[in-house]
C-alpha cells in the first residue's frame, strides 16, 4: 500500500428509504436527505458552503434552483452532468476544493421520482422522460445526450446499446451468459441481507438465463431495476471531521474519463473504466490487493464486467472467468455492490451517488449481515451514458480512519 493521503472525508451519509414515492418532488426527496445527512454528520445547513447536485425541475440552474429551495448560500455551486458518474466527480471536485481552502463542508444530493408517476426515467428509445403537470403532455421527441449520428435515426433503446458490448465481449472472447448471470446472482445475494432493496429473493444462474431475453444476449434478470430514490453525501474538511458523528470515509483519489465514436474506430469492450481506473489507484497510492470492496454501476450485468476489466482486476478479457466462483459474493476476494446495487436493491436514473453510500457505510463497518469483514478500503465506479454510445466514468477510492 502506498502512502495515503486524507484530502477531505466523507462524514455524513443518507439513502431515501422508499421505492416508490408518488406523493414527493423530486426537490423534497433531495431536502429530506440532505437534512438526514447533515444530522448523520453532525452538521446542519447552515455549516454548507458548497453544494453539488444534478437534479431539479428545470434544464439549467439546477444547482442554484437547489439551493433557493434548501435556503443555503454557499460559496461553491457545481450541477456538473454526466450521467450516472456525476456524483463520484462532485466528491473529487469537492475534495479539490476543500484542499484549496474554498470551502470545507460539501453537500452532494440527487434523487428520481419519475416512476411513481407512471412513467420509466428513459422512454423506448432512451430519451429522457419529464413528468409535467398534465398526464397526457408528451414531450417533444429527441434523442439522447449518449447519442450518435449511428443510433439517433434508429431509435436505439438503452438496452441494445448494452447489449451490443455483451455480444462483442461474447464474439471476442467466449465470454457466456451464465458467466454475466455470476454478477446479476451475487449481488441478489446482497440484497436478501438488504431490507430496503426492491428484490430481496435470492436468484440462481438457472433463474437469469432463463428468464426472457430484453436485447440480445441480456436476459430480464441482467438488468437493472427502475425505481424512485435518492441520497444525499456530506463531505468535510479535515478540520471539520474531528468533530462529526461518525468515523470518516477519507477520499484518497480518484479520476474521470469518456468514452466515445472514437472518430468510427470505436472498440466496444473498452470502457472509460479502462481510461481512470489506472490513474485513480496511482492517485489514491492503493493497489488492487489493497481494496476490500467494491462499489461499481451496474446498470446492466455487462456494464459491470467490463469495468472489472477496464479497472484492472483482471485482464481485458478475463472478466468471464474472473466472476466465476462466488468471487463477488460476501464472503468471496471481491465483494461487490453489498446493498444489492442498480440489478436489486434501486436505481433512480443515475445511480452513482448510492456507491458512495454503501461504500461509507461499510467503511464504518457497521452493516451487519452485510459488513464486508475488515473493510478498510473501497474502490467506487460511476458510468453515465451508454456503453455502446457515448460514455463517463469516474473511479474513487475511499478509506476507513
Amino acid at each position: 500500500m502506498g502512502s495515503l493521503t486524507k484530502k477531505a472525508a466523507i462524514v455524513g451519509v443518507h439513502e431515501f428509504p422508499l421505492r416508490r414515492v408518488p406523493d414527493y418532488t423530486q426537490m423534497r426527496v433531495e431536502a429530506e436527505c440532505a437534512k438526514a445527512a447533515l444530522e448523520d454528520a453532525g452538521l446542519s445547513l447552515k455549516d454548507v458552503d458548497g453544494y453539488f447536485g444534478v437534479t431539479a425541475p428545470v434544464d439549467a440552474m439546477n444547482g442554484a434552483v437547489m439551493c433557493d429551495y434548501l435556503n443555503i448560500n454557499p460559496k461553491i455551486i457545481d450541477d456538473t452532468n454526466v450521467g450516472g458518474a456525476s456524483f463520484l466527480v462532485h466528491l473529487m471536485q469537492a475534495a479539490s476544493f476543500i484542499s484549496s481552502g474554498l470551502m470545507n463542508v460539501g453537500l452532494i444530493t440527487y434523487s428520481q421520482v419519475t416512476t411513481s408517476r407512471g412513467r420509466s426515467w428513459q422512454d423506448g428509445h432512451g430519451r429522457q422522460v419529464v413528468p409535467t403537470a398534465s398526464p397526457s403532455f408528451r414531450p417533444p421527441p429527441r434523442a439522447p445526450w449518449w447519442s450518435d449520428a449511428f443510433h439517433s435515426p434508429y431509435g436505439l433503446v438503452t438496452a441494445a446499446g448494452y447489449a451490443q458490448v455483451a455480444q462483442r465481449h461474447m464474439q471476442e472472447y467466449g465470454t457466456t451468459s451464465e458467466q454475466l448471470a455470476e454478477i446479476a446472482v451475487a449481488t441478489r445475494y446482497h440484497a436478501s441481507m438488504n431490507p430496503e432493496a426492491l428484490y430481496q429473493s435470492p436468484i440462481t444462474i438457472e433463474d437469469v438465463v432463463n428468464s426472457r431475453v430484453v436485447a440480445s444476449p441480456l436476459h430480464l434478470l441482467d438488468c437493472c431495476v427502475i425505481t424512485d430514490g435518492g441520497g444525499a453525501v456530506v463531505v468535510a474538511s479535515p478540520e471539520v471531521v474531528r468533530d462529526c458523528k461518525h468515523p470518516p470515509a477519507w477520499y484518497l483519489g480518484g479520476a474521470m474519463a469518456v468514452e466515445h465514436r472514437s472518430a468510427g474506430y470505436r472498440d466496444f469492450t473498452r470502457i472509460a473504466a479502462a481510461r481512470c481506473g489506472a490513474r485513480a489507484f496511482a492517485d489514491a497510492g492503493v493497489t488492487h490487493k489493497d481494496i476490500d470492496v467494491a462499489q461499481l454501476y451496474d446498470s446492466f450485468t455487462i456494464t459491470v464486467l467490463t469495468t472489472l476489466e477496464g479497472l484492472g482486476f483482471c485482464g481485458f478479457g478475463e472478466g468471464g472467468a474472473f466472476v466465476e466462483g462466488g468471487r463477488l459474493r460476501l464472503d468471496g476476494e471481491l465483494p461487490l455492490n453489498t446493498d444489492g446495487g442498480g440489478l436489486s436493491s434501486n436505481h433512480p436514473g443515475a445511480r452513482g451517488i448510492f456507491l458512495l453510500l454503501e461504500a461509507t457505510r461499510q467503511l464504518r463497518g457497521n452493516e451487519g449481515q452485510r459488513q464486508v469483514k475488515d473493510c478498510k478500503i473501497a474502490v467506487c465506479h460511476g458510468t453515465g451514458g451508454g456503453l455502446g454510445t457515448i460514455h463517463s466514468g469516474a473511479t474513487v477510492i475511499l478509506a476507513k480512519d
